[in-house]
């Protein structure tokens, strides 16, 4: 069981805010897009994550899930901050393939918005009914992924993109201090993620991935890392299958129980996905 761990749709007609995006991938990228992607490389099930602080994406994506057996699990969103956080989780959980929450913390203003009282309050509800939470950090924020965890230890976290390196610059020295400070926490996890278009888009090779995946390895080791495609937003750089592949070439000699964890079983772990 082949589980790609991070994948987006988005229908630029749904009422959304998608002024983000730019060429290649400001058009639609639905299921059925996927679908011969996933059947080139041999994935069998996916993991929608959340792209908009909306309610109505998450309930958008539940329906995809419902009509979709590849879409094994949905990270939605609910309002961190809101008395309704629990009322909005609850609705959402009573769906099965809803498997977790994500909030777009890098776009956050304040740097410090994930330790806020109010939000590490919304944290420790999830944790109440342990649902996990994807923290999609810059660098600069994952100094805070030790106090995150200390303060909801039952809270499964997965560090999306590995907190997205500099890998362009070949920059490790304000990256991997903190990123081991995060393994040293059980409940830490790590998306091998998103890293291509943290490398040079047009010139990039896997080679330049090697140092970052090697380290979070080493870091978390399999049972804690798990991969993901971006998909579609890996477009920028690269097709879903050199995504794939340079993963594979960037870990290298692993053993088949390693191979399995990361590409599947760390994941099924995580999400409680019912596969």
């Amino acid at each position: 069981m082949i589980i790609d761990a991070h994948q987006h749709f988005w229908q630029l007609s749904q009422p959304f805010n998608y002024a983000w995006l730019r060429p290649p991938i400001n058009r639609d990228f639905l299921p059925g897009d996927l679908l011969p992607h996933l059947r080139n490389t041999g994935v069998n099930k996916t993991i929608f994550v959340q792209t908009q602080h909306d309610l109505d994406e998450t309930r958008w994506a539940l329906g995809l899930a419902d009509q979709f057996d590849f879409i094994a699990g949905v990270v939605g969103w609910v309002n961190l901050a809101s008395p309704r956080c629990e009322d909005q989780m609850l609705e959402f959980r009573a769906h099965p393939k809803f498997v977790g929450v994500r909030h777009i913390t890098q776009v956050e203003p304040d740097d410090d918005f994930i330790v806020r009282p109010d939000i590490l309050r919304g944290l420790k509800v999830l944790e109440k009914h342990r649902v996990p939470f994807d923290l999609l950090f810059y660098v600069k924020h994952l100094k805070h992924a030790v106090t995150v965890a200390r303060t909801v230890p039952a809270l499964p976290l997965v560090i999306d993109h590995l907190a997205k390196p500099r890998i362009k610059d070949g920059s490790m020295d304000d990256w991997l201090p903190h990123l081991r400070a995060a393994a040293a926490c059980p409940n830490v996890y790590c998306k091998l993620s998103g890293l291509v278009t943290e490398a040079d888009w047009t010139n990039w090779k896997p080679s330049d991935l090697t140092p970052y995946v090697r380290a979070a390895l080493d870091c978390f080791g399999a049972q804690r890392c798990m991969f993901g495609s971006d998909w579609p937003v890996c477009k920028l750089a690269a097709s879903y299958a050199q995504v794939y592949q340079a993963l594979n070439e960037a870990l290298g000699p692993i053993s088949a129980d390693e191979r399995a964890a990361i590409f599947g079983g760390t994941a099924i772990e995580f999400y409680g996905l019912n596969v």
